[in-house]
């Protein structure tokens, strides 16, 4: 038992250190407003796609830069703070018929896997929690830039394009289907500020 012991030891101390190593390189990034923008478009009885935006939201991002399929991230966004430039048509998608702002305060996306597509690009897929129900959907994300602030050199900020599509009525959400489109076409553009920089192994 006790070389079993011993070995058991000597494995952790080969393995802590790939393990800190792993971990020395993420970067921990926090969405920044207004720079941020999270836009949605919704067909609108065949004449239009009717656009609107959140305004509130809260978001972490673990970014790995040598292996970016270890990053996740983490959004929450405020579903009162929906916007479509009209208070009337803000109030009705505010209310039971649509996102029952008072009861499901909250939307929120949970990566669960990122696969690298390109040199830049990634597939982030994640649980989107809309009125209570989760589903997956798929983030078709570019990495733009990261890097010192040019007119603040001493913040580091690192940004990302991103787009996803998904049906309303897979969250519940079924006033005016098919009058009022089921599709909902999604657009992120992300600003992030570092807020933790990867520890070094001297």
């Amino acid at each position: 038992m006790s070389r079993f012991l011993s070995i058991l030891a000597a494995a952790a101390l080969l393995i802590a250190p790939v393990a800190a190593r792993a971990a020395d390189n993420v970067e921990t990034y926090t969405l920044e407003t207004p720079h941020t923008q999270i836009v949605f478009a919704v067909n609108h009885l065949g004449f239009s796609n009717s656009i609107g935006k959140f305004l509130g939201y809260s978001g972490t991002i673990h970014f790995d830069r040598t292996d970016p399929a270890k990053s996740n991230v983490d959004v929450v966004i405020k579903s009162d703070s929906l916007e479509i430039n009209d208070d009337a048509w803000n109030k009705h998608l505010k209310n039971a018929d649509f996102l029952d702002v008072e009861k499901f305060p909250e939307i929120t996306f949970k990566s669960t896997g990122i696969a690298v597509t390109g040199e830049k690009t990634a597939d982030i897929t994640g649980d989107l929690t809309i009125k209570g129900v989760t589903k997956p959907v798929v983030l078709k994300t570019t990495f733009n830039n990261a890097g010192p602030h040019p007119m603040n050199p001493a913040e580091s900020r690192a940004g990302f394009s991103a787009t996803t599509s998904f049906k309303r009525s897979d969250f519940g959400i079924n006033y005016g289907i098919p009058a009022v489109g089921d599709d909902v076409e999604v657009r992120i553009e992300v600003e992030s500020i570092l807020q933790a920089k990867p520890a070094t192994n001297e």
